[in-house]
């Protein structure tokens, strides 16, 4: 199982563009019965939709010959929403007056993005499943995006979900339903898939959103000598907390102002426990990505990973390459592409590391 590969990205940072890094998934997948695409696949949310299946096309391809006559599972992420529409819609006009299911399957369409996939993929057979797919009766898999509704980070995409929430007068303070989240977060991704189709527009997204992101992260960070600069300290003891307090006023939180890395990591892991007792998912080992932060490694505090009702988190991690959420040494980081899950009969799922270096010609542009 893998997520977050974001193929076809505007950065370049999409490993699996480079030929060694597909190697090395092909090696790990051959021999497999089932592979497991565990959302923000394809970038669909920076570009045109025939442009971003097109960059996609030579990992699908070279992953289909791979796995043989292996299944192939795509569980749609927050950047590859759009693939899920086949299945949504089906609920929908299927008159079933029960709620989305945690783990709804669809059928593949005989036109679109998901039957060009199950084109270039060969003699694999693709499946699709929404927003989550159950791999044993104790493993149960999804992407992870609804942890938005519930983050206490105020990131762009947070931001977004609780003026949606608003929009809609809340949404239940118990048990939900999958139709709950989707109600709040479907709109953003339509609004986000339909800028992506205007030339340029989505890449703008991307500057405004990512490129904000990970900017404001590098002012966070220390000087060579461990110190916080100038620019760090005025963010986290005044502007950071002014902005948090205003948004909290104004009903959009709670929000903290803490953005460390310990806060972040924290903040995605007590959020996803939240939505798995929420949507009522009784598993021992709940399996997730989005957040781009692979883990528990023996390195971390086990406990922050455990579900209050019992049973263990595991991430995904991604396979985008972003120099400056990395360690010292990179490779060694909770935050170093090139990730897996694997789930046996029987046994843990466990994390396997597959890739020791980036491709020479982005290592040389990022300095890693």
């Amino acid at each position: 199982m893998v997520s977050d590969l974001h193929l076809s990205t505007t950065s370049s940072s999409d490993l699996l563009r480079h030929a060694e890094p597909r190697a090395a998934l092909a090696r790990r997948v051959r021999g497999v019965d089932h592979v497991v695409l565990l959302g923000d696949v394809v970038e669909l949310r920076e570009g045109p939709l025939d442009a971003a299946l097109a960059g996609a096309e030579p990992f699908f391809r070279e992953l289909g010959e791979a796995a043989g006559g292996a299944r192939v599972t795509i569980v749609p992420g927050n950047h590859d929403h759009r693939l899920a529409t086949p299945l949504l819609e089906a609920h929908r006009a299927s008159g079933d007056a029960r709620p989305l299911a945690v783990d709804q399957q669809g059928e593949i369409p005989p036109t679109g993005p998901l039957a060009r996939i199950a084109g270039w993929l060969g003699p694999a057979e693709l499946r699709l499943a929404y927003p989550g797919i159950w791999l044993r009766d104790d493993v149960y898999a999804t992407h992870g995006h609804y942890i938005d509704c519930h983050v206490t980070v105020p990131t762009l995409e947070r931001l977004a979900a609780a003026v949606s929430e608003r929009r809609l007068g809340g949404l239940p303070a118990g048990a939900r339903t999958p139709d709950d989240y989707e109600a709040a977060l479907a709109p953003l991704y339509e609004l986000s898939h339909r800028l992506a189709q205007a030339s340029g527009v989505g890449a703008l997204r991307r500057r405004l959103g990512g490129g904000v992101s990970v900017g404001l992260w590098k002012q966070l960070g220390s000087d060579p000598n461990g110190r916080p600069g100038a620019a760090a300290r005025a963010l986290t003891e005044v502007a950071i907390p002014g902005a948090v307090a205003g948004l909290n006023r104004l009903g959009l939180g709670p929000f903290e102002p803490d953005l460390s890395g310990q806060a972040l990591r924290r903040s995605g892991l007590r959020s996803m426990a939240t939505v798995v007792d929420r949507l009522g998912i009784g598993a021992a080992h709940v399996i997730f990505g989005h957040t781009h932060r692979s883990g528990p490694w023996p390195a971390d505090d086990q406990a922050e990973w455990l579900l209050p009702g019992g049973g263990r988190l595991i991430n995904s991690g991604s396979w985008v390459h972003e120099p400056a959420y990395l360690g010292d040494p990179p490779h060694e980081g909770p935050y170093w592409p090139g990730t897996c899950i694997v789930v046996e009969d029987d046994g843990p799922p466990r994390l396997e590391r597959l890739l020791d270096t980036v491709p020479a010609a982005l290592a040389a542009v990022t300095g890693t």
